[in-house]
């Protein structure tokens, strides 16, 4: 084991090229807009791109202000997020490090203490001289452990509307699931609803030592008759809500209200010498899946004629997977519901996604609006989904897989400086999440090629447009349902296995580097693999890791993978300590971004 203690050195310069007026050679405002749970094809935009139709290849979709942002700069249409739930894949956004190097693997809250600790973006961007501000969701568990904190951000404004800070309770949203911990109160989960009359409706869903009263069932079921809620019965958490209608107009909802904020702030911040890097955490689509009534009753009418198609799916997919991805199946089940009620869920997810458009489209006309008053250049990076979203594929209505649903994203980029992200452009290279670190770093002047920066995996997306950054394939690793399970992904080939034994995560479940090669040198079958050939499953519907033409390229993917992912700098921290990890270092340069799969390991197509 090696440590690595890295320190940050900024800079002030400004590297960008193109043609500035000597008025805009400063630093420009930034925009950084995250959404939660959003799949790539509900943005027509990039239907368009892809498969030369604005609709979903399940139906209608909506996306009029993103799509102009598309016009206006460049759609990444093959990126991908780096773990796919929400705090490991916003943690490799904001760490610039893969989930296995940055030590943070599903939803343990994570700290500053330990000695591999780099900054986040926040951070990086205040010392290259910049305001940073935070509205709406941040997702990234980190929290101050112990002195000597240096994730914190001191001076960062930050909005939230989440319980946290108390602004749903105070009827700032249209929903939210209030945890009852008061002595005066049956200890469980509440579901609250607000109105624009100021009342409320609440009741339990789960009382942890009772049961339900009948008080509680029956003001369930009025206000899922009410609002037309749809709720996930046949998965593990089968109360989620995944349709049903707002009971606020769309200004007022949870991301309206976020979208507010931003504005407001806007106004106010307009002659703020410094120049700006603002993040936008949006909560849509996210469950619950309340879209605004006039967007639901859009959608609807559109349904009638572009009726939703639903995803082929066939429980023999199923027989074929190892047990840990059926596990995922068992879990996030979606197969088992009504034809209708899939229609529904498909439908008010594509509305809620189509009302969060708006939502974008009011931030960014207003950010525009206020970098022309500053007389600053600005740069727009909109990210579709901290991780991608099933609406049927492989039998489920979730994220968390390694599968191309939960893993595939879109990234839209564009800026007032000429050449920096050329408009109207599509590229089909791969990108990953942990490029956005150096994207933004690179913006704001400071030097990524240094040695200070040689922790991050990525490389910007303004490398990836002037073609000097390429990769073959992507990388990612999810410790979450199921537990833990790396993938790759190439563009013929989809590739996933066990990393470890336990289902737990390192410190709880086992030590910090203990036994690190074994999904190398366990037998076959415990590994776990699944292959998919996307030349000719492009949907993934077939593993065909155990077929014996393909054994022996999975094996390869197995060692390459495996390899990268436990031997290359792999880190394991116990985040219930201050300073306990284990940094492996037994194959390092694995990751060299190319494949090199030997020809005879490949079957030939059809």
């Amino acid at each position: 084991m090696t440590k690595l203690l890295a320190t940050v050195i900024f800079s002030a310069l400004l590297l960008v090229t193109g043609s500035v007026s000597a008025a805009k050679q400063k630093q420009p405002d930034i925009l950084w807009i995250i959404t939660d749970d959003q799949r790539p094809d509900s943005i027509s935009a990039f239907n368009q791109a892809v498969s030369g139709t604005k609709l979903s290849p399940l139906g209608y979709v909506q996306s009029p202000h993103v799509d102009k942002l598309a016009a206006e700069g460049t759609l990444f249409s093959q990126a991908y997020c780096n773990s796919p739930a929400c705090a490991p894949s916003r943690g490799s956004m904001h760490t610039g490090r893969y989930p296995f190097r940055s030590g943070i693997y599903g939803f343990e809250r994570a700290h500053p203490n330990v000695d591999t600790n780099t900054q986040t973006i926040p951070q990086v961007m205040r010392g290259a001289g910049y305001h940073t501000a935070q509205f709406g969701k941040h997702g990234y568990r980190i929290f101050r452990w112990g002195p000597g904190n240096t994730w914190d951000v001191v001076d960062q404004y930050d909005f939230r509307v989440d319980k946290k800070n108390d602004l749903t309770a105070k009827g700032r949203s249209d929903f939210h699931v209030e945890e009852i911990w008061q002595k005066d109160r049956d200890r469980g989960r509440v579901e609250v609803y607000y109105y624009p009359d100021g009342t409320t409706t609440e009741f339990y869903i789960n009382r942890q030592d009772a049961e339900l009263t009948d008080e509680d069932i029956k003001a369930r079921k009025n206000a899922d008759k009410k609002h037309d809620v749809l709720r996930a019965y046949t998965r593990g958490q089968n109360m989620l809500i995944i349709g049903g209608e707002s009971t606020q107009p769309a200004d007022k909802t949870q991301d309206g209200e976020i979208t507010n904020a931003f504005v407001d702030y806007l106004k106010k911040n307009a002659d703020d010498p410094k120049p700006l890097f603002a993040n936008l955490g949006y909560h849509f689509p996210h469950t619950p899946v309340l879209p605004p009534k006039s967007f639901r009753e859009a959608f609807m009418e559109k349904e009638v004629e572009i009726p939703y198609r639903i995803p082929e799916f066939d429980l023999a997919e199923v027989e074929k997977l190892p047990p840990q991805m059926k596990k995922f199946f068992d879990y996030l089940n979606f197969s088992e519901m009504t034809e209708d009620e899939k229609r529904q869920a498909i439908r008010d997810y594509y509305a809620f996604c189509a009302h969060g458009d708006a939502q974008i489209g009011r931030s960014i006309e207003a950010f525009k609006e206020f970098c022309k008053k500053r007389d600053r250049d600005w740069i727009i990076v909109f990210v579709c989904g901290d991780h991608s979203w099933h609406l049927g594929e492989q039998g489920i209505e979730a994220k968390f897989t390694p599968w191309g649903l939960s893993t595939r994203n879109a990234i839209v980029a564009a800026s007032s400086i000429k050449g920096m992200f050329p408009k109207g452009a599509h590229s089909e290279q791969l990108v990953e999440y942990v490029d956005l670190a150096p994207t933004f770093f690179e913006a704001a002047g400071v030097d990524v090629g240094s040695d200070n920066f040689s922790h991050l995996d990525g490389a910007s997306l303004m490398r990836t447009v002037r073609g000097t950054a390429r990769r073959e394939y992507i990388l990612g690793e999810i410790n979450a349902i199921a537990g833990p399970r790396a993938y790759m992904r190439t563009k013929d080939f989809a590739f996933s296995m066990r990393t470890r034994p336990e289902n737990g995560k390192p410190g709880p479940a086992y030590a910090p580097g203990e036994n690190i090669d074994w999904a190398l040198t366990c037998p076959r079958d415990k590994a776990e693999l699944a292959l998919y050939d996307l030349r000719v499953d492009p949907d993934e519907r077939n593993n065909v890791a155990n077929d014996p033409e393909y054994k022996a390229l999975a094996d390869w993917f197995r060692k390459k993978l495996g390899d990268i992912v436990l031997g290359d700098r792999r880190l394991e921290v116990d985040w219930t300590k201050e300073n306990e990890y284990y940094l492996s270092d037994f194959a390092v340069g694995a990751d060299d971004k190319k494949l090199r799969i030997p020809k005879k390991l490949i079957p030939k197509q059809g």
